[in-house]
């Protein structure tokens, strides 16, 4: 049934847009009972929106909108709930969300109950004590989403607090940054780590307080080998159900389309097997790592709900564990480490020139991890040099996280059109830490500065980064408009925003970021019929509510992928 449009628009007394059709069918789906926030160029709240054919044909006044339909189109009251366009994924690691849902939960409050090392062995020995999947196709124990910062020992766990969890099963614990992480003996001897075990460029392995052998923790490049030992033995079937968890998860916090933002060659494959057997409910975008990837081959379209968009760098690490790459020293050093430490790049400034540059050359859209400021320098230089040999490629790069720009960067990003990607929601969950420990108090206030970049009419995208914080929606929707820490403190009182642009920074603008606005990222007619219904209108609440908001139902392409259980 193909909808032919012969439309005109006119405004109402009420300022909606009507959009009346003649057609040869009605639609198949009306919904109707609730504000349609439109999102579109002017803002407009409609009362009812139609679908065929997985597009929207009709938003407007609900009496004329329902006059299109006849016996067998459905109809969906909302009973005053607000729909919404599908959250557009501006950037988070959807593969390893499907990890983070399959092992030990050890995030803090409220996420979890990871609150003292104390806590996180009972967790460990709860998950063991369940006879978890991943132990048994793995062979190892994995909790995800520790973190030191908020843990009342106020350090990392090591190799010997979890081997009071066990010293005959390798466990692997990964911080919430995703960054960092700690084994226990066994752990570390399966990795074929030990005391004779040098760190690797980009990463460093923890030593004991003599400064011989390792204390379990491990920093970037040397988690990554913990990491990819422990997911070793994971077969193709493993993968596969990870992958799928995870676009299950975003599904049910609203997003329609969901992004792998740093793909290895292992996890490609498994997206290609999902997305060839069609089991794909949303779209899945990639973005392999570049420094472990090949043979590429971008396209702007998808096939069976997956495509690679571009390609990935990453620069440097976290600040909240504070690895990440700045210009002046963190406010308090890490243990061991001196009053001028900076932290570290994870690749060299030759490897970000060229990187950006093969970009580039090749017609790649880039989305580059650079978190300290020092990293953001570097690639300002590389993005410079490569637009002096390609003035006029159309790349639509992408700073991720820029959690410590300075507001001259902020400037530099918007004449070398570069897209921000930010990470608003490190005011709830680390500001407190990043005020009185990585930053301190004047740096602390300007971390993902959506102020300046607005102050110059700037888009960005305000992201959850997942699994390094669940991919909740209406958590990042409350930290991009209030910026407020787990303390209740606002940090950063001049870079809030109106609900509108937190909106925007989760619909239209990271649907520009992927060159998919066309499509996606606001209810206009002709647009894909990607959808959310929400319990209430973040509009009309208070902003300090913004985050008990709930999913009450997604729709990709008008097909339900997620609906709440009903209360």
């Amino acid at each position: 049934m193909k909808l032919i449009q012969s439309a005109q628009e006119m405004l109402l007394g009420v300022g909606l847009t009507v959009i009346a059709l003649s057609s040869v069918a009605a639609p198949e789906m009306v919904f109707f009972g609730g504000p349609v926030i439109t999102m579109n160029s002017n803002d407009q709240v409609a009362d009812a929106l139609a679908i065929e054919a997985g597009r929207i044909v009709a938003v407007g006044d609900s009496a004329e909108v329902l006059a299109l339909a006849d016996e067998n189109t459905r109809r969906i009251d909302l009973k005053g709930k607000p729909l919404l366009p599908g959250f557009v994924d501006s950037h988070s690691h959807a593969n390893f969300i499907g990890v983070q849902a399959m092992s030990a939960n050890l995030l803090p409050p409220p996420d979890g109950e990871g609150a003292s090392v104390a806590s996180l062995q009972r967790l460990l020995r709860e998950y063991m004590s369940s006879e978890p999947e991943l132990q048994r196709e793995l062979g190892w124990i994995i909790g995800f989403g520790y973190d030191d910062s908020q843990l009342a020992e106020q350090r990392h766990p090591t190799r010997h607090d979890l081997d009071a969890v066990s010293t005959e099963v390798p466990i692997l614990l990964i911080h919430q940054s995703g960054h960092l992480g700690v084994a226990n003996t066994v752990g570390l001897k399966v990795a074929g780590i030990g005391a004779d075990t040098p760190d690797p460029d980009g990463g460093a392995f923890r030593r004991e307080s003599d400064g011989k052998g390792p204390n379990g923790v491990a920093e970037e490049y040397a988690f990554f080998r913990l990491i990819f030992s422990a997911l070793a033995a994971a077969d193709e079937e493993l993968q596969d159900r990870m992958l799928l968890a995870g676009t299950e998860s975003m599904a049910s916090f609203g997003y329609t389309t969901a992004q792998e933002g740093r793909a290895s060659p292992e996890s490609m494959a498994a997206m290609q097997r999902v997305a060839d057997r069609g089991e794909l409910k949303i779209d899945l975008v990639s973005y392999p790592d570049m420094l472990m990837t090949e043979d590429l081959s971008p396209s702007r379209s998808y096939e069976n709900r997956y495509r690679v968009g571009g390609v990935k760098l990453t620069i440097d690490g976290s600040p909240q564990g504070k690895t990440a790459w700045l210009s002046l020293p963190y406010h308090v050093a890490p243990h061991g480490k001196s009053d001028d430490y900076v932290g570290y790049p994870a690749i060299d400034v030759d490897t970000v020139n060229s990187s950006v540059m093969r970009a580039f050359d090749h017609g790649w859209q880039i989305l580059v991890h650079s978190n300290g400021d020092a990293a953001t320098d570097a690639l300002l230089n590389a993005l410079r040099l490569a637009r002096e040999k390609h003035p006029d490629v159309e790349l639509r790069p992408v700073l991720i996280h820029g959690q410590v720009l300075r507001k001259e960067q902020v400037a530099a990003l918007d004449e070398l059109d570069v897209f921000p990607s930010l990470f608003p929601m490190h005011t709830f969950y680390w500001g407190d830490w990043h005020r009185d420990s990585v930053l301190g108090p004047k740096r602390a206030e300007n971390i993902s500065p959506t102020g300046w970049v607005r102050e110059r009419g700037m888009m960005f995208g305000s992201h959850h980064d997942a699994p390094v914080a669940k991919p909740d929606s209406m958590r990042v929707l409350s930290a991009t408009v209030t910026r407020t820490t787990r303390s209740g403190a606002v940090l950063g009182a001049d870079h809030r925003v109106d609900v509108m642009t937190g909106l925007r920074a989760l619909t239209i603008w990271p649907a520009w970021q992927h060159f998919e606005e066309a499509d996606k990222g606001t209810l206009e007619v002709g647009k894909l019929a990607d959808l959310v219904v929400l319990s209430d209108n973040p509009l009309t609440v208070d902003p300090g509510d913004l985050d008990e908001l709930q999913i009450r139902a997604t729709y990709k392409e008008g097909h339900l992928v997620y609906q709440q259980d009903e209360q």
